[in-house]
């Protein structure tokens, strides 16, 4: 890669200083947006609510769960029911992240950067999958013995 030092030498010590002045200024530039990119993203909160309204999860940018809310009838749902709802909740909400992400960095990087900006979302959208996308695996007989011998043990 070269890099400004290769192209400062091509002249005058004043062109060349300006040269790498203005390098030095992209890179603050650059570097600016990529700090308000971070701090936009710290404040993203994402929620989704289950289809009978029992639960809402809200997460943040990096998936972590923020709040949990219980609706009125959440009571009536079993355990195990109720278990299910809130983590297909949460991954719903956690399928948003790399669309609310990738508006931030469009809107703050607009076509600077293309590769890294697709770098970081398509980890995120890898993480955190849509959750329509994902394979599902079929209950073995073993998993259905370990459920129930979990059934019998108090915790």
């Amino acid at each position: 890669m070269t890099g400004p030092g290769v192209m400062a030498m091509n002249g005058s010590p004043d062109e060349a200083k300006a040269r790498l002045d203005q390098w030095a200024d992209g890179l603050s530039a650059k570097a600016a947006k990529y700090e308000s990119v971070a701090r936009q993203t710290e404040g993203l909160r994402l929620s989704a609510t289950s289809v009978s309204n029992f639960v809402k999860v809200t997460v943040r940018a990096d998936g972590s769960v923020t709040d949990l809310e219980f609706g009125p009838k959440a009571r009536t749902v079993p355990m195990p029911e109720l278990a299910t709802l809130i983590l297909d909740t949460m991954r719903r909400a956690q399928a948003g992240i790399a669309g609310r992400v990738g508006d931030v960095l469009a809107a703050e990087l607009g076509d600077e950067d293309p590769q890294t900006r697709e770098l970081m979302l398509a980890e995120l959208r890898g993480r955190f999958p849509d959750p329509d996308d994902e394979p599902q695996e079929p209950e073995s007989d073993t998993a259905q013995e370990d459920d129930a011998a979990q059934d019998e043990e108090p915790w």
